[in-house]
């Protein structure tokens, strides 16, 4: 028992810290009215393990505290990559899961651009959604079908659900 509670720490904390590191390195394109947060691709590990809402939703709110937006995205931002995760842990099929960030972060952060910033609303809505889309719906989902098939990944992310989707 208190192995498996080390192993969802650990894996929480490498995850959360792989998503800062690559929002981080990725700082010119991950924040802004065009944003193409290549570490939402990540979100999807939510798909396998349920628990992956925390790290990823801990690796958000550390990159969040790098934005210009600042307290705002910080709890706006984030509270959007929490609702997502949620969304896709109960997903079945990986692709209507990536949607679901597109949706959310689209409709969150484009208001949160739209007040803060003054950007048109639709204009905020759709380029978020269009970076997550890129980003979750084409380059996650391609990465998460190839490394489903990869036995020792899913070995390492410890995958307790949706191990044999169809797609």
């Amino acid at each position: 028992m208190r192995n498996s509670i080390v192993k969802t720490i650990t894996r929480n904390a490498v995850v959360a810290a792989i998503y800062f590191l690559l929002t981080f390195a990725s700082s010119p394109i991950s924040f802004g009215q065009i944003q193409f947060r290549l570490a939402e691709a990540l979100i999807l590990l939510c798909f396998f393990r349920r628990d992956f809402t925390i790290g990823l939703t801990l690796g958000c709110l550390c990159a969040n505290c790098l934005s210009t937006l600042g307290p705002w995205d910080i709890l706006i931002g984030t509270m959007a990559t929490l609702i997502s995760c949620l969304g896709i842990s109960f997903c079945k099929h990986l692709f209507i899961a990536t949607l679901i960030p597109v949706i959310v972060n689209g409709i969150a952060i484009g208001l949160e651009l739209h007040f803060v910033l003054e950007i048109n609303l639709w204009l905020g809505v759709g380029f978020v959604a269009l970076g997550e889309l890129i980003c979750v719906s084409v380059l996650g989902y391609l990465l998460f079908l190839l490394l489903r098939r990869n036995k020792p990944f899913m070995e390492v992310i410890g995958a307790n659900k949706n191990i044999d989707f169809k797609w």
